[in-house]
């Protein structure tokens, strides 16, 4: 374990499902209101934070089993999970400032050489940290879109913490500073599309972003850089790539895993803005994440594979840790597991494991069957509740001997930081109402040709 932090005290009415008995939780969640469940598992997920944080640098463990590294997206979700916990309550104020100026701070002051050990170049950071140091480990990439992802987390902190206090100022002045000094143009390489990473030891991989994925983040924010724009043909080369299907009946912008159709909607209030690509399909991305949890039902109803647990209830395919190896699936056939892998709908792959923190991640887009769905799993599989958090993956056809579903051990803090966001955006959308008003994100996605809805009417406020 990481964490340094007290365990923050659970509300009466949650402790006993979410102390992990498993006897009691069934029946305890089985009659608690919607709003009592998802306080619970909203506080829940914001636990992992403090629990699995380095106090002196504020860089937090990609998992919670022991010798885990740091994830740099992981750090965005921690900033901006301090803020909604400072808003609900759940810490003081001054806390949440000081857990967020340290993460800043080290990365304001880190090693940007570039070199193997350091902790990034250009303004971006190594997609895996030493948790102690802050050197790169595993020879992970300069990895684009998680150095988006935690810069979106320290803007999200900036638009919250406005008071004009020291810490206050200093917060949102570190956050200015490190977004201004990526270099998102060096990024690009000369090609069409961002590159999807950069290693000291072989330059750029050999792959930009495309397709239709959680990108669309850091492409805002690289179109709204006041440093280092990229140019508006970027984006629309991005989008060329999109692939538009027609998949169960519905028209539908592909991308297989859930966990692309939740990311950059943390951040981003997509209702009713469209950009080119959207406007010519009179759609726009929260419908088409919406479409996508109804395409994720109707697969598991029909469950191509026959896996155990598919159905109208079951289901949520995505990034998530499944059992590795061979074994029989429930037609006999020889069946294997894939480890930690992203899996999708409905072309997979797919390998009988579903991610409960992914369908509890598309709130926002069906409450109507995203709520059955998730009581569901947890009256199936109350294993996949422990420490207050949801496990990120749970395979039902790979049983033990006494028939209970494999349950990936521990918990990954990219599952809690998307789960508390969309929790956080379906019960009040503060998240999305500071976001709306942060000038760096509305001028990318205005560069990205996005119009109407929220970003009409603040135009059109500003024009008054």
């Amino acid at each position: 374990m990481q964490g340094v932090a007290n365990q923050p005290t659970m509300p009466v009415d949650g402790s006993a499902a979410c102390s992990g008995d498993r006897g009691s939780a069934v029946n305890a969640i089985a009659g608690w209101s919607d709003e009592t469940l998802l306080e619970c598992l909203a506080r829940g997920a914001f636990e992992y934070f403090p629990l699995n944080t380095n106090p002196g640098n504020g860089l937090v463990a990609d998992t919670s089993r022991e010798s885990s590294p740091c994830s740099i997206a992981v750090v965005g979700f921690a900033l901006a999970a301090w803020s909604v916990a400072a808003e609900r309550g759940w810490v003081e104020r001054p806390d949440a400032v000081q857990r967020i100026l340290a993460a800043l701070r080290f990365f304001r002051d880190s090693d940007q050489s570039g070199g193997t050990l350091a902790t990034g170049f250009k303004g971006f950071y190594y997609h895996f940290l030493d948790m102690q140091t802050g050197a790169r480990v595993w020879r992970s990439e300069l990895s684009m879109v998680d150095t988006a992802l935690l810069i979106a987390g320290a803007l999200t902190a900036r638009m919250y913490f406005d008071a004009p206090s020291p810490d206050e100022t200093e917060l949102r002045e570190l956050a200015e500073t490190l977004y201004r000094r990526i270099d998102w143009c060096w990024a690009q390489d000369q090609a069409a599309t961002i590159r999807m990473g950069w290693k000291p030891e072989s330059g750029f991989l050999h792959y930009g972003w495309e397709g239709y994925t959680e990108a669309v983040v850091m492409y805002a924010l690289a179109l709204g850089s006041p440093t280092h724009p990229i140019r508006q043909d970027c984006y629309q080369a991005w989008t060329s790539t999109y692939q538009w299907e027609n998949l169960y009946g519905r028209d539908f912008l592909y991308a297989g895993p859930l966990f692309e159709h939740q990311f950059s909607h943390a951040w981003i209030d997509f209702r009713s803005i469209r950009d080119h690509f959207m406007r010519e399909k009179h759609s726009d991305y929260f419908e088409n994440s919406r479409r996508a949890v109804y395409m994720q039902r109707e697969y598991a109803r029909r469950n191509p594979h026959e896996f155990a647990g598919y159905d109208e209830n079951g289901w949520g395919l995505s990034a998530c840790e499944g059992p590795a190896g061979m074994a029989a699936g429930a037609s006999g056939a020889a069946w294997q597991g894939f480890g930690y892998a992203a899996r999708g709908v409905p072309y997979g792959p797919d390998d009988g494991t579903l991610s409960v923190p992914a369908v509890l991640a598309s709130l926002p887009f069906a409450p109507e069957v995203v709520l059955p769905a998730l009581r569901n799993l947890l009256a199936r599989y109350p294993e996949v509740l422990s420490e207050h958090r949801l496990s990120t993956g749970i395979n039902p056809t790979w049983a033990d001997i006494h028939g209970r579903a494999w349950v990936s051990p521990g918990h990954y803090g990219l599952d809690q930081g998307i789960v508390l966001m969309m929790i956080e955006n379906h019960r009040d959308g503060s998240i999305w109402r500071r976001m709306r008003a942060c000038p760096y994100l509305r001028r990318g996605l205005e560069r990205a040709g996005f119009d109407g809805g929220w970003l009409r009417r603040a135009a059109d406020e500003e024009d008054r």
